[in-house]
């Protein structure tokens, strides 16, 4: 009787602790610094994040480092698209999504394709790399889904991040997996290469 009593109470109680909050799936992709997002972009879904060169740029969720560029090779004489990025990562989330985030300054030497990351992860720095070369400091933010290596017209953004940027802004969880999967089941898993976009 004495036991069952101590049971109910320590049922009573359990129930009146608040659990722990879980730690948040997704982030915002610049941390410790003033940044702005226009909600507009040229010709494909995508955005560009504004903040000073050298602030921080982190892994939105959890997940595997997919591509590395290191290697700033853009041309403003041929201005292919493959070039444009410059220095940049992408990273396939555990929810399937690949973010993107292209002109970076610099990328950290452990942050290698294959390497396992947790959101928050410092992925790289802001910078102006490719052909943002000559204007504000920024990535070019882009979710699509995984494609093999080159698809630059792919990885650049298949939808629009605005909202899911308010969101990880404002704290809260909300993924693109659905809307990425809807648009891959729309155009297919690898759309053709836009042929005006080559040399353009």
């Amino acid at each position: 009787m004495k036991y069952k009593a101590l049971a109910i109470a320590l049922a009573v109680v359990a129930t009146t602790i608040s659990p722990a909050q879980a730690a948040p799936k997704y982030v915002f992709p610049i941390v410790g610094c003033e940044y702005s997002y226009p909600k507009a972009h040229h010709s494909y879904p995508a955005t560009d994040i504004f903040a000073n060169a050298g602030c921080r740029y982190v892994a939105v969720t959890s997940g595997v480092i997919d591509e590395v560029n290191r290697v700033d090779t853009w041309s403003g004489k041929t201005n292919l698209g493959i070039d444009r990025g410059g220095l940049y990562v992408s990273l396939i989330g555990e929810d399937g999504v690949r973010y993107y985030a292209s002109h970076l300054r610099s990328i950290p030497q452990s942050i290698q394709p294959g390497v396992a990351v947790k959101a928050g992860r410092l992925l790289g720095t802001v910078g102006t790399s490719g052909s943002a070369r000559g204007t504000k400091p920024h990535i070019h933010f882009g979710l699509s889904w995984s494609t093999p290596p080159q698809t630059w017209w792919v990885r650049r953004g298949m939808v629009w991040p605005w909202k899911y940027l308010d969101a990880w802004k404002a704290g809260r969880d909300l993924s693109p997996a659905k809307e990425v999967e809807a648009r891959r089941l729309k155009v297919g898993d690898l759309p053709p290469e836009p042929v005006n976009e080559k040399r353009k």
